[in-house]
């Protein structure tokens, strides 16, 4: 890979200035020489001052050279990291036992950091720790402790959010990089700077942002900064997810990783002079959801975002299942890798063809911000089109209604004003335990009915899944006994498959009735 340096932005020496502070980069990182790595650089920049990082885009006159988009894939405990390793991710983010914004998960222990972390770079993947928090007086001395910890378990990356933490975490854990997380509310190329400047090696912005927003960002902050973007799954009513609704209503604290998701619940009006009477806000008897925001999918126009510059596309999802965290990693690593082979990035087998770069113009050193479309690359460039059996595995995982978020400003994310579940239209029946090619027969753990004549898919890494129609009459049990279906969750069965299966490989079939039911 070809390396480039990012110039000093400008210095200033004068009195009454706060002096530089020389960012971290991803020289600092304990898996830099790994080649599946997003991004490299080899020379620590030269940076300006804070307060002349605010006033004026940083630009690079050299690119910085990326392999590819990295996708990064939620992971709520260790199953879910590696099977988002197994099925393609990049990077997996993931939360410990305190200190991270979910608290619903299993989340990790030390211990699985550790193991996390090993097994990502077995595999040419990395693993950042989300400390992201805004934590109070009384729990500062603990965070402190607990990056010390982090530092020694050999993960990549702190996701932060207090600009307290981040400092305390370059002198405790200073070969870990630093990633600023959407609840900073990072909107413009201003506060972007200024955080690369305090060490940031990463941005992740706010959800609330257009395409445009985006790209102007990208045009002025330096190449070696990270763009960050969430590319699917829940969205949260409050900007940047920083409500105070569920502390509110049950003392639960969303900034502590508890919401309760008051956001979801049904919601009735109630008229002063009529106690106990309720009338609901919308045509519906159930109540209304006013606050019950849809889902983001932008797997269809990754193009776009990856144009405007994002370098990491990020998947929500630390609280779903191991089948969720495969099925929507599959569809993005498969969508990034059609773009990298339609874009004359690489060939159809990963070999490189020709740098990667975005469709950013950068703003020169010492001239005014290029924004709107003198920020655009001259030219269009061809949509990239993904196979259907790609565009349907959104659909075959629990999920609200989706949109594409803020990303275009016509078409605005909403409400599901009516219902408050999720649509789950597939459903997992078993999980592939291995399978014997000599006698083409499969054997599963069951967690679903599954009878002859049903019709059942295999999810498998980097490719379409492999569709089936059960037979009749091969059903065995684990003592080899014939059974006449699987109706026994928990239990080993076997059945014939004409083409080989791989080992934790998901068998789904579509649910039979429609459900409004999480997954």
């Amino acid at each position: 890979m070809t390396t480039s340096q990012t110039p000093q932005a400008g210095q200033t020496g004068q009195a009454g200035q706060i002096p530089a502070i020389t960012p971290m980069t991803a020289q600092t990182s304990q898996i830099e020489q790994t080649p599946q790595m997003t991004s490299q650089t080899t020379q620590t920049p030269q940076t300006a001052s804070i307060a002349d990082a605010a006033a004026a885009p940083i630009a690079a006159t050299l690119r910085h050279t990326r392999r590819r988009p990295e996708v990064l894939a939620p992971a709520g405990n260790l199953r879910s990291l590696k099977t988002a390793v197994d099925f393609g991710a990049d990077a997996v983010y993931c939360g410990g036992k305190a200190f991270g914004m979910r608290s619903a998960p299993k989340n990790f222990t030390l211990e699985d950091f550790e193991e996390g972390a090993r097994y990502a770079h077995e595999h040419g993947a990395r693993v950042y720790v989300t400390c992201n928090i805004l934590p109070h007086n009384d729990e500062v001395a603990a965070m402190r402790e607990y990056l010390g910890q982090l530092a020694e378990v050999g993960v990549d990356a702190l996701i932060v959010t207090d600009i307290g933490i981040m400092m305390e975490a370059r002198h405790i854990a200073p070969n870990l990089e630093l990633h600023v997380s959407t609840q900073a509310g990072v909107t413009n190329y201003g506060a972007a700077n200024a955080l690369y400047e305090l060490g940031a090696k990463r941005v992740v912005l706010a959800r609330e942002l257009d395409l445009d927003a985006v790209r102007d960002i990208r045009a002025n902050t330096p190449d070696d900064l990270d763009i960050e973007c969430f590319v699917h799954g829940s969205m949260c009513m409050a900007f940047s997810g920083r409500c105070l609704l569920s502390n509110y209503l049950t003392g639960r604290s969303g900034n502590h990783g508890d919401c309760a998701q008051p956001c979801r619940w049904k919601y009735h009006v109630v008229e002063e002079k009529r106690p106990g009477r309720f009338f609901p806000v919308e045509e519906n008897g159930e109540g209304t959801f006013l606050f019950n925001s849809q889902d983001m999918n932008m797997l269809g126009h990754l193009d776009d975002l990856i144009d405007a510059g994002a370098t990491s596309l990020k998947i929500e999802g630390r609280a779903k299942s191991a089948y969720y965290v495969a099925a929507v990693t599959n569809a993005y690593k498969t969508a990034v890798d059609a773009y990298m082979v339609q874009r004359g990035f690489e060939d159809g087998q990963g070999h490189t063809l020709k740098p990667f770069a975005d469709r950013v113009r950068r703003t020169p050193a010492g001239q005014p911000a290029l924004l709107g479309d003198a920020a655009r690359m001259p030219g269009d460039a061809p949509h990239v089109r993904l196979p259907q059996w790609v565009l349907d595995e959104p659909y075959k995982v629990s999920h609200r209604e989706y949109s594409t978020g803020f990303y275009y400003p016509e078409h605005p994310v909403g409400q599901n004003t009516d219902r408050g579940g999720y649509f789950r239209d597939w459903i997992v029946v078993g999980e592939v335990i291995s399978y014997d090619a000599s006698t083409q027969r499969v054997t599963l753990m069951s967690r679903n009915k599954i009878e002859a004549g049903q019709e059942v898919e295999f999810l498998m890494p980097g490719r379409e899944p492999l569709r089936m129609t059960v037979p009749a009459g091969g059903f065995l049990d684990a003592e080899g006994h014939w059974v006449e279906s699987v109706n026994n969750p928990a239990h080993v069965f076997s059945m014939p498959c004409p083409e080989p299966v791989t080992a934790n490989a998901a068998i789904r079939s579509r649910a039979r009735n429609r459900t409004l039911k999480a997954e």
